[in-house]
């Protein structure tokens, strides 16, 4: 088992500029390129490493970003829910996981700036209305107030465990298929030479 932890999984997260995926003020300042964080978290009694992917949401590092999809887990797609356009912009954002992430990647749609209830253009029924035609779970958070972000990581933990204990990927040294999964992250990570 690899030393510290049971599961190691990588997420991106995805989204126009501004929708609050990586500054949690009010003036938010974009990405430049790609962020890079880790979160431990407890899930079922096993230690969940996620490797967490925030890529920039301007339109001039989409082709760099492509390179993020390879290998990912999970794929949360953020929305501003006071910004009609960031949410118009989703089925933007859900072809391109559908052209450069593998087939069956897991997804979770993010409403943010659920705080901002006076100026809410986007209602929760709507995206979840979305979201179930794709069968694509929904979730409404704060990252200002950080209501509901912990829920969103282990709802998306939580998905991609229960798959691949039900589906391991064969390997000699683990009965679950876990120990395979951290290696070829970790061997990925030192392929492209960085973490960050």
């Amino acid at each position: 088992m690899p030393e510290g932890y049971d599961y190691l999984f990588k997420l991106l997260l995805i989204g126009d500029s501004g929708v609050g995926k990586d500054a949690f003020t009010d003036s938010y300042l974009s990405t430049i390129g790609v962020d890079f964080k880790i979160r431990t978290i407890d899930l079922d009694g096993k230690t969940v490493k996620l490797q967490i992917w925030d890529t920039a949401g301007q339109e001039r590092f989409r082709t760099i970003a492509a390179a993020y999809y390879r290998g990912a887990h999970g794929i949360i797609v953020v929305y501003d829910v006071t910004d009609s356009e960031s949410y118009q912009n989703v089925k933007g954002w859900l072809t391109e996981i559908d052209r450069y992430a593998t087939e069956g990647v897991h997804k979770l749609l993010l409403g943010n700036k659920a705080d901002l209830t006076e100026k809410k253009v986007v209602e929760y029924e709507v995206a979840k209305e979305f979201a179930d035609q794709l069968s694509i779970p929904v979730l409404e958070t704060s990252a200002k107030t950080a209501a509901g972000v912990e829920d969103a990581f282990l709802a998306m933990a939580r998905q991609i465990k229960e798959s691949v204990d039900a589906n391991p990927e064969p390997s000699s040294s683990s009965k679950s298929g876990n120990v395979s999964i951290g290696r070829s992250l970790e061997t990925e990570k030192d392929s492209e030479g960085c973490a960050c």
